[in-house]
């Protein structure tokens, strides 16, 4: 059932623009670049009415939800599970998932990553040129197509990049090139279980870097660490980078990033020190110890400090560099500055998003349920109707929607025919960092109880106080 329209006027959905590109000229929907290029939602123009969102919530877990996120990502209605380890995201997961992907796309592109993507199914020859086609082993989804052509799942992208590359760039005039797409990817996972923690389906961020010398490779490694630590920290996460061993992406030098949870399947060994550190650099990383559970000890690492920390985690981002592994038997060669045909040097950096939706998760909930960060959350405000019947309810309601709506607050409003207590636990439940509160007494004296979901604390405010602070995002400070 389509969502009841609001007063804004309607709007032509195709805003086409018109471009040239090597004098010919094109035709793009403004539509299109929008909500598939960009990957940024088209802002509504809707009412967002719970009465007729798709948000089908449960009261209990199904029995097999072992960890926190995948309870509650199965109970907000964020998620729905097809089969062993493939998931349906529904319309508030996904709506989370951009919300991720926003934050990572910025900070990319403030790192000199340039986004594209590539196709999710791949041919096995440029597997077998590169030598990982047998040894990646039974992850990868191997098959046929009706002319026999083997091909294959992508479970990631070194050689698909590293072809187009060679393919393209010719000189180190050309370089240092960061190329990244968000994109789905496949490994059949002997046995999924956590939900979205470690399915066979799964979203990612990857980027991959081309440069001309190692340390030219070096550099764009120490801009990506960098990056991913503005990342997490935008999204309130504490990460931790430590040595890693390189699996089967190979090379000299790798770091994973964590985040400390009881229920993560890894183990890491740290300075506690790191806690209390928000980003550091190639350079200043080595000053700390920090490693996962296979190199914890490994020969040259640094001496573990006396007070070494060890706890469970999630990763939730790699890097590797891996200099010319996969550029010289692809053959991704420029010519430098003396003529010579050299194989770039080549870095890989990823970032799980679906994993990274139920590591927030993990992190941030209470027994209610999820407790969003702002940045993250799928709604900035939940707005609730304790009694959709009483007139009064309804002109505060529908009057205050379209002042936060003008002021670019994202809103989700509950104007279910259902018992106050109904709607409290669901809005609870789905975590949105703050809820507008409209019942009868408060609505004939113009007033709105604000709730902060993390602390549980309310405030009576005016309509025009609330507006106001919404637009400025500045709810926050009338619980400080």
């Amino acid at each position: 059932m389509p969502a009841s329209r609001g007063k804004d006027p309607p709007r032509a959905l195709l805003d086409v623009k018109r471009f040239s590109v090597s004098g010919t000229r094109l035709l793009f929907s403004g539509f299109f670049e929008r909500i598939f290029l960009n990957e940024k939602a088209l802002e509504s123009r809707y009412v967002m009415r719970l009465s007729s969102y798709f948000l089908p919530t449960l009261k209990e877990a199904p029995s097999g939800a072992q960890i926190a996120s995948h309870r509650l990502m199965l109970r907000a209605g964020m998620v729905d599970q097809i089969s062993s380890g493939m998931y349906a995201w529904l319309p508030l997961g996904l709506k989370t998932l951009k919300k991720i992907a926003h934050i990572v796309r910025e900070e990319q592109e403030r790192a000199g990553g340039v986004e594209m993507m590539t196709p999710t199914v791949q041919p096995a020859s440029l597997w077998k040129k590169s030598g990982r086609y047998e040894d990646y082993g039974k992850e990868m989804l191997r098959f046929q197509d009706r002319h026999e052509v083997e091909l294959l799942y992508g479970p990631t992208g070194e050689e698909v990049f590293t072809d187009l590359f060679q393919r393209h760039i010719k000189s180190y005039k050309d370089l240092p090139q960061r190329l990244f797409q968000i994109q789905w990817k496949f490994r059949d996972e002997i046995r999924p279980r956590f939900g979205v923690m470690r399915a066979r389906e799964f979203i990612m961020k990857d980027l991959y870097s081309f440069d001309l010398h190692k340390a030219g490779a070096l550099a764009s490694y120490d801009a990506m660490l960098q990056s991913y630590y503005r990342i997490f920290n935008r999204m309130n996460l504490r990460a931790l980078a430590v040595r890693a061993d390189t699996g089967p992406i190979g090379g000299e030098l790798s770091h994973e990033f964590h985040i400390l949870a009881p229920t993560g399947e890894s183990t890491i060994y740290y300075d506690p020190a790191l806690e209390t550190i928000s980003e550091l650099c190639l350079d200043t990383l080595p000053r700390y110890y920090a490693a996962t559970d296979d190199m914890h000890g490994a020969e040259g690492a640094l001496a573990a400090p006396e007070n070494i920390q060890t706890s469970k985690s999630i990763e939730v981002g790699h890097v590797f560099y891996f200099g010319t592994k996969y550029s010289a038997p692809l053959g991704a060669m420029v010519t430098d500055a003396s003529g010579a045909l050299v194989p770039v040097e080549m870095g890989s950096y990823g970032i799980g998003l679906s994993r990274l939706v139920a590591a927030l998760i993990e992190v941030f909930h209470d027994p209610s349920g999820i407790v969003w960060p702002e940045s993250v959350s799928p709604f900035d405000v939940g707005l609730l109707n304790l009694k959709p019947q009483d007139a009064a309810c309804n002109q505060l309601c529908e009057s205050l929607y379209p002042c936060l709506r003008e002021a670019k607050v994202d809103v989700l409003y509950d104007d279910r025919l259902q018992t106050p207590g109904v709607k409290f636990a669901d809005c609870d439940l789905i975590g949105l960092p703050y809820q507008l509160i409209i019942g009868p007494q408060g609505a004939l004296a113009g007033t709105i109880e604000v709730k902060q979901r993390r602390s549980g604390k309310t405030q009576v405010l005016s309509k025009e106080r609330v507006a106001d602070l919404a637009a400025a995002g500045a709810l926050r400070t009338v619980f400080s």
